[in-house]
């Protein structure tokens, strides 16, 4: 759980972090051998033990994620998993800040899907919060948000009018 922030020859202002919920990743490798075991043992009702499958799957894929932002966007990456991200132009983006905040605020932990928010949610504490075009609102738990939000609106304020 880091950050680093950095400008690249004057340019637009980069930073990256990560954050981890063990617990999650120690539930999901549960699950995978849980579901090796089972579906070893009764060969015959695999698809019975496909729900453990998905699970493990599932908190193994957002239970460690990689943040970055870049002149052109923040990038959500799974650690795991790393095609399965979310990508958010910046173009997009209206204001960034740092702020805490709870996964039951957020929804709960994991990816959450709420009607004005979405948020990727691994633990309470630091958050990146970014205000998106229309209203809308996207949350990282990642620690070091403040230079995170440094680095979004960095990055906003360089961009030309209307790009």
């Amino acid at each position: 759980m880091s950050g680093s922030e950095r400008r690249s020859g004057g340019g637009p202002m980069e930073w990256s972090g990560s954050v981890a919920a063990p617990w999650m990743l120690v539930s999901g490798g549960l699950l995978a051998v849980a579901f090796l075991v089972l579906a070893s043992l009764f060969s015959d009702r695999v698809l019975v033990f496909l729900g453990a499958l998905a699970g493990a799957v599932a908190l193994l894929a957002v239970g460690s994620v990689r943040v970055s932002v870049t002149g052109q966007d923040v990038t959500v990456r799974s650690v795991v998993v790393p095609p399965l991200r979310r990508r958010i132009p910046l173009s997009k983006v209206t204001e960034a800040f740092a702020r805490s905040a709870r996964p039951m605020e957020l929804g709960g932990w994991g990816y959450r899907w709420l009607p004005k928010r979405s948020a990727v949610s691994l633990r309470a504490g630091d958050a990146l919060w970014l205000r998106l075009v229309g209203g809308r609102e996207f949350v990282i738990t990642v620690d070091d948000a403040e230079r995170a939000a440094r680095a979004v609106n960095g990055n906003l304020s360089a961009r030309p009018p209307g790009a």
